[in-house]
């Protein structure tokens, strides 16, 4: 069988835990157990394929755990002609789900760094965010998670990470408010060093609005 690695929720490479996957057969018999739970009946027509659909979905919603930030990021360009001012990706749309309640948090990240000795596609900053949300998370390690996987495969003079969502956690259950947004923020380099720096980050985004 498969394995699942997760990762340390402060680094993108430091492996803490090997667990095996279980069957496929076992996955669709723990959702008609939920679904059982929660009341319903899992033969009844509408639900009888419920199970295959909801194994088929976590592999696409968890498709981060068989994925590696390091491969993604392990093409880096040199021939930059000798660019080394600031690289900024913004607006990049995820959805991930939460680790206490396996419920999905929507929203953007927006990814800066200083080249040091080259670039990586802009594409490839977007995939990172989408291998680090297709895990289960929390905002605050996904955050830390992408600078750090950019810090390790360019050693840039600085990184900065902003992550906005929202949590459906907090929408459709418990405290119930719709529209709140959590904003997550991780810093390296000359942007954890330089206020200066930082502003300028802010300053960027805010002139995309």
């Amino acid at each position: 069988m498969d394995d699942v690695v997760k990762t340390c929720p402060f680094s993108s490479l430091e492996t803490v835990k090997t667990v095996e996957r279980p069957s496929r057969d076992e996955a669709e018999a723990a959702v008609r157990t939920l679904l059982r739970w929660a009341g319903d009946n899992p033969d009844r027509e509408g639900l009888q394929d419920t199970p295959r659909r909801v194994v088929k979905a976590y592999e696409e919603f968890f498709s981060g755990y068989r994925e590696s930030a390091d491969e993604v990021l392990s093409k880096v360009f040199e021939e930059v002609e000798g660019y080394d001012d600031l690289v900024l990706v913004r607006d990049i749309p995820f959805t991930s789900h939460c680790e206490h309640h396996v419920v999905p948090f929507v929203g953007k990240t927006h990814i800066a760094y200083y080249p040091a000795g080259g670039v990586v596609g802009l594409s490839k900053l977007a995939r990172l965010v989408e291998i680090f949300a297709r895990r289960l998370q929390t905002q605050e390690a996904m955050t830390a998670q992408i600078a750090a996987a950019i810090d390790e495969a360019l050693a840039p003079r600085g990184v900065a990470v902003m992550v906005e969502a929202e949590h459906m956690c907090m929408s459709m259950r418990g405290v119930m408010k719709q529209g709140s947004s959590t904003v997550t923020m991780q810093f390296s380099g000359v942007f954890r060093e330089d206020p200066a720096e930082q502003a300028h980050f802010y300053t960027l985004l805010r002139g995309a609005r």
